[in-house]
Order: C-alpha cells, then structure tokens, then sequence
C-alpha cells in the first residue's frame, strides 16, 4: 500500500575528515556532521572485481541486518544505512572507534590483558546470544578504543545460524593461523570461533611474552586444534572465568540473602518462556529499568503485575504469574546490583539466567492478521 510509504526527503550532509582503508568489499572513510557534532564511519559497498559485486552485495545487505540485531558495548554500533540496489551499492554509518587494533593496545597496556580478554568473551557471548557467528575473526577485526573498551567490528562475513546445516563451512579465507580440525570436514560453529579468539591471545601473549596471564589456562584450552579437547561454546568460556573469579569474588551474608530472595521470586514468577526469547545481558540497563519499574509500585507490599520486572530480564514472550511479588526484595536486589561491582554483577546474572535456563519453553503462538496497518 503506497499510502503506507513514509518519504523523508531531506537530505543530510556530512563532512569527509579521512580516508582509513580500501578492502576487499570497498572503502572506508571518517566523516563529521555538523550538526550534532559527532564522528561516524562510513563503510562504502565497493568490491575489487567485478565478477564478486552481486555475490558481495547480499554479504553487505546481511552484516546490515546482523548489526540492527546487536546492541552491545563490545560490538561495534550500526547508526544508519542507505542502499542502491539498482547499483549493487550502499553505505553504513557506524560507531567510530577512536583507538587502535588489539596488538597495538595491549603491547601499549600490557597490563590490562585480562580486562581485554574478558571484555572479548563477554563481546562475542552476545553475538552467540543471538546465534551470529563473526566468521572473520583476525587481528585488525578486534579494536580497543584509547579508553580500553573492546569493539569488534567487520560482521561483513557474519551469520545468524538457525539449524545444524547453518554451520557449515561455506567461506574459505586466508585464515592468519593454522585451521582447527574441523575445517577437515568442512564445519565451522561457536566451537570454531572460541579456537579463532583464543589464537588471537596466544599471539599475543607469546610476542609480548607476557608470563602472569592469569587466564593462560582458559586460552590453552580455546586454542586445541581438536573440538573435543575445546570449550564448545563462549558460554562456557565466560562460564569458566566466572568459577575463576569466585576465589577472588566474596559475597557476604546480607548479600547472598538479597540475591536469592530475589532469584527465588523470580523463577517462582516466570511459568515458561517462549522459544527464541533472549536474556538481557546489559547489567547497567537491568539497574536502570528495574528502578524505573520499582517507582510504581514502591509503595505497595506487592506489585500489582509483575511483567515490569520480569521483562527486565527477559527480551521476548513469556508466560508468568501476576501477582505475589514481595517488593521489598526488589529493593534489596536494587541496592544489591548498585553497590556490587562490574565482576559481581556479572556473577549475579550469570546465576539468575542459569535459573531461567531451567525453566520449560514453549512455541509461539503465530498471527496471521493483524487489526491495525498503519507504520505508526
């Protein structure tokens, strides 16, 4: 329906600052607007060949898509977009990390290693999250911006994987490392990018000969060029940092009573949640949106419906029970993740979600029809 079509017309101009790079798929350039005065990167769609533009066109259209799908701190952000495809080109604002790749920061910052190595995992936890493999996991795709935030950029390989058929092995780069075994049998799955990360480390590691990494073990571990002898998953990685942190991570009795009394409330309220739902891993916005939903009810003994704090944790559908929810312990919990630091929080909701993890799941219901067309 044309009626339907919302045209906005005006066009917005941008300042080129620089040129950064030519690759395969086309150039990069910094440019400036004006008018909110900010900085952005824009990915031109330009392939060397000739021969590659149409096949290179849908893995432009697909890293579009992958980008609008993420919103994380350790991945690099998507502003915009702006496609010509009676062309075979585009263009895609992005975040303009300010920084430099992975080797540079830590041969500058050897002593932050283990924050950058854990910031990485907790990156490419979020893209297993919502079931994107990066696929081109390599030095220059692995940026640390001048204040030592890990952003991985360059999904311009990357894949959302739905069944088993989805990992296999359909590209073949000129990988900077020896291949896992699975390459053999042309697979390459979460397992296959844990190995690709962890050989990005021991680089590393082994060229600034960096002795105390404390996370040596975890890295020998990714780097096993057999799956069976590898973490199968960044989930267990993160899994295994956390259990490391717990000898160094105290929780104390009035803590260890917020957190379960919260945790129980939660899980006893969440009846089943729906297939393809995701769990929130931003800890900073679980704070801000359960203190937004504890202002309504904070005067009560129970909230009227507890959905408010229920999706705080879980992004998509679910099945729950109304009401019974003790808002004292919402306050407690508040108080809890406020005073707790960035490990403890981590820990926190790396429990809670392993108590959803166990919680039934359920198909959703599909509409055919719905009441109102209007875009807005």
């Amino acid at each position: 329906m044309i009626d339907n079509v919302i045209e906005f017309v005006r066009k917005r101009n941008y300042v080129l600052v620089s040129e950064l790079g030519q690759g395969a798929c086309g150039k990069t350039v910094l440019l400036r607007d004006d008018v909110i005065d900010e900085l952005f990167v824009c990915k031109k769609y330009s392939p060397y060949y000739e021969e590659h533009k149409q096949e290179f066109f849908n893995n432009f259209l697909r890293e579009i898509k992958l980008l609008h799908d993420v919103y994380h701190q350790n991945v690099v952000r998507v502003f915009n977009y702006h496609l010509y495809p009676e062309r075979l080109t585009g263009y895609i604002l992005m975040e303009y990390v300010d920084g430099s790749d992975l080797d540079e920061y830590v041969k500058a910052n050897p002593s932050t290693l283990a924050d950058i190595f854990n910031q990485t995992i907790n990156g490419f936890c979020h893209l297993e999250s919502r079931n994107i493999l990066h696929r081109d996991i390599r030095p220059m795709n692995l940026m640390v911006t001048n204040d030592g935030t890990v952003k991985i950029i360059d999904l311009g390989f990357g894949k959302r994987v739905e069944v088993v058929d989805d990992f296999d092995k359909s590209i073949s780069l000129n990988w900077w490392c020896e291949p896992p075994n699975e390459f053999m049998v042309k697979n390459y799955n979460f397992a296959t990018e844990v190995y690709f990360v962890g050989k990005l480390f021991e680089k590393v590691i082994q060229e600034l000969s960096i002795e105390d990494f404390q996370y040596r073990s975890v890295v020998r571990k990714m780097c096993q060029i057999n799956p069976e002898n590898r973490y199968t998953s960044f989930l267990d990685v993160e899994r295994e940092l956390l259990s490391n942190k717990l000898s160094e991570i105290e929780f104390f009795g009035q803590e260890l009573s917020s957190y379960r009394t919260f945790a129980n409330a939660l899980t006893k309220h969440v009846a089943k949640i729906e297939n393809g739902t995701k769990y929130t891993d931003d800890h900073e916005k679980i704070v801000t949106k359960l203190e937004s939903a504890y202002r309504n009810f904070m005067l009560e003994d129970e909230a009227p419906d507890c959905a408010p704090i229920l999706r705080c944790f879980l992004n998509g559908g679910f099945k729950y029970h109304k009401s019974g929810f003790n808002v004292f312990c919402v306050k407690n919990f508040i108080s809890l993740m406020k005073s707790s630091n960035d490990e403890k929080r981590r820990i926190i909701l790396a429990n809670i979600q392993s108590r959803l993890n166990a919680i039934g799941r359920y198909e959703p219901q599909k509409f055919s029809d719905f009441d109102d067309d209007i875009p807005f």
